[in-house]
C-alpha cells in the first residue's frame, strides 16, 4: 500500500451519520445522507467487498498459490537459507478495513490518511485468511521474510509490535522496512544478500519500480508485459477499497437506457 503525504481536515459537510455498511440490502440506517452531505459513500461497495467471504476466498486463493510457488522454489534450491520472500503489508497481511469502515461512518474521507498514524499505533488489524499458514512455512523451512511497507517509520515500533503480537515470524528492524526509501531500494535491500523469489502485494507498485506513478493506461500495459509473473513470482491480492485504481475512468456501454 502506498500512503500518500498527510492532508488534513474532513469532508465539507461531514456530519455523522450512522451507515449500515454491512446490511443486506445495502441501504443506509435511520439517519440517512445524499451523496452532497456523505460525498465518501462512494467507498461503501468496496469495503464491503473487502470484508465478505469473497474477498476472504480470493485471499486464501492467493496465500495458497504463494505457498505452493515457494514450495517449488525451495525444492528447486537445496540452500533453502539463501531465499527470500518480500511481502507488503497493508490490505496484504493486515485487513484495515474496519478502520475504513469507520472512517466512512463518520462520513470522512479515509483517502486523506490523516487517521492512519493513530491507526498503525492504537489499532488492532487481523490477518487475512490464510497469511498465518504461509509465514509458518515459509519460517519453517528457513526463507527469509522481508515486510515492506508504507506504513509510517515514526511507528515503526507499533508496526512490529502489532507483527508479533499477530504471531508474526522474523520480525527485527531489519526485516520490517517502513516508508522513507522507495520499494524499490528497500527491495534491493532484501536482493543484497537473498534470492528474492516471491514478491506479495495487494498494489502494483509491490512488484515493479516501472508501476511507480504510472496512469492507469501506463499499468494496463505494464500488466500486459509482466504478465508471466503473475501467479509464479508475483502474487496479487485483492483490495477494493483503495488505491491508484480510482482515478481510471469508466469504460461504458455506449448505448443508451432504454
Amino acid at each position: 500500500m502506498r500512503i500518500a503525504s498527510l492532508t488534513t481536515a474532513l469532508l465539507a459537510g461531514a456530519a455523522v451519520v450512522s451507515l449500515t455498511l454491512l446490511s443486506p440490502t445495502g441501504s443506509s440506517a435511520a439517519t440517512s445522507a445524499t451523496d452532497d452531505t456523505c460525498p465518501v459513500r462512494e467507498y461503501a461497495m468496496g469495503i464491503r467487498y473487502q470484508q465478505s467471504a469473497h474477498a476472504a476466498a480470493a485471499q486464501l486463493q492467493s496465500w495458497s498459490i504463494a505457498q505452493a510457488r515457494l514450495r517449488k522454489a525451495i525444492a528447486d534450491h537445496p540452500a533453502q537459507h539463501d531465499l527470500a520472500v518480500v511481502t507488503d503489508l497493508d490490505e496484504t497481511v493486515l485487513d484495515n478495513s474496519p478502520l475504513l469502515a469507520r472512517d466512512l461512518e463518520a462520513c470522512h474521507t479515509y483517502t486523506t490518511w490523516d487517521t492512519w498514524s493513530d491507526w498503525e499505533v492504537n489499532g488492532h488489524p487481523t490477518l487475512t485468511p490464510g497469511a498465518a499458514d504461509f509465514f509458518r512455512y515459509a519460517d519453517r523451512h528457513r526463507v527469509t521474510i522481508y515486510y515492506i511497507s508504507d506504513r509510517f517509520e515514526e511507528n515503526k515500533s507499533s508496526t512490529m509490535a502489532t507483527l508479533r503480537d499477530l504471531g508474526l515470524p522474523q520480525v527485527t528492524s531489519e526485516q520490517v522496512l517502513l516508508y522513507g526509501p522507495t520499494k524499490e531500494q528497500r527491495r534491493q535491500v532484501a536482493a543484497a544478500d537473498h534470492e528474492v523469489v516471491l514478491l506479495l502485494g495487494d498494489s502494483l507498485p509491490d512488484f515493479h519500480a516501472d508501476f511507480d506513478g504510472a496512469t492507469p493506461d501506463r499499468q494496463a500495459e505494464l500488466v500486459a508485459r509482466y504478465a508471466a509473473h503473475f501467479g509464479r513470482d508475483w502474487v496479487m491480492f485483492p483490495n477494493a477499497t483503495y488505491g491508484s485504481w480510482r482515478k481510471s475512468p469508466l469504460k461504458a456501454w455506449d448505448e443508451p437506457l432504454p
